[in-house]
């Protein structure tokens, strides 16, 4: 099993990246009134039959060929369900997949979210052709990066040249700060 969230996102966005998506959107929702953590990882790529979602979600089945099984999904399934929380996957043939993971905040199996800024910047830096939006919400605030919206600042600048990376790793570490900085009365 993967010892950080952030490990099984970048599986199922590489799910979506195989699937030949376009544009990929990750949200993580953190509610502590609510006690839980929502991660959603939705894609407008080849999507799936009914059969298909019930067949990734079962451990021995994989599509690819360099081995034959397929872990990502049912681990990540798995992880949220030991938290007490629940995980699902809807999908349509030709339209796109979002799997959600809702997490347990204060469950004691609760694995870490880990590095996200590295996660999205492997991401993007490996697929600069494909759009990434990253959402973060931890109670009231929250940030996106879009990398739409970079692109057409960057004015032809590569998305996943070395100093727009760093900018990107610094962006959402930065702001993830901000958001998880306790409010002062």
């Amino acid at each position: 099993m993967m010892q950080e969230l952030s490990l099984n996102i970048l599986d199922i966005a590489q799910n979506s990246i195989r699937a030949n998506a376009s544009l990929i959107t990750i949200e993580i929702i953190r509610s502590t009134a609510e006690n839980q953590m929502t991660i959603s990882i939705e894609d407008n790529g080849c999507g799936m039959s009914k059969e298909k979602v019930e067949q990734v979600i079962n451990p021995f089945f994989t599509t690819r060929t360099t081995r034959s099984v397929g872990l990502g999904v049912p681990f990540f399934k798995m992880s949220a369900e030991m938290t007490g929380g629940s995980f699902s996957i809807d999908s349509e043939v030709g339209k796109g997949t979002k799997v959600t993971a809702v997490y347990v905040l204060d469950h004691i199996d609760l694995m870490p979210l880990g590095d996200m800024a590295s996660t999205m910047v492997s991401l993007i830096s490996v697929n600069p052709d494909i759009d990434f939006v990253y959402r973060y919400q931890y109670n009231d605030a929250e940030f996106t990066l879009d990398t739409r919206e970079v692109k057409q600042i960057l004015e032809g600048l590569p998305v996943n040249s070395p100093q727009v990376l760093v900018f990107i790793k610094d962006f959402i570490e930065e702001n993830t700060r901000q958001a998880e900085r306790p409010e002062i009365e």
